[in-house]
């Protein structure tokens, strides 16, 4: 809305998003398709390949130590995956035993 399209720019912040039907475009607005499609590939690596939504973490701290664990392990499988030279680098599916 535009109350808070003011509210934001009061405070210095800019929000990339995209404009409404009836307004004109947000500057950068073009660069919201790519880094969506980033974001939306990141989540589902998330959820489908490391369980994030079934974490078993019953604090916020476990909840981020689980996390943290299993990006961790992802990211040494995309390493190992690269450094040995396979075809597909972004998965764990040769590690899940």
């Amino acid at each position: 809305s535009r109350e808070l399209d003011h509210f934001l720019a009061e405070r210095g912040v800019r929000l990339i998003r995209p404009s409404y039907r009836n307004r004109t475009p947000h500057p950068g607005e073009p660069l919201l398709k790519a880094v969506r499609q980033l974001i939306e590939s990141v989540n589902d690596t998330l959820k489908g390949q490391l369980d994030l939504e079934q974490h078993g973490g019953r604090t916020i701290e476990g909840v981020g130590v689980r996390i943290a664990q299993r990006l961790l392990a992802l990211t040494a499988a995309i390493w190992h995956n690269r450094a040995t030279g396979q075809p597909v680098t972004r998965s764990l599916t040769a590690y899940d035993h």
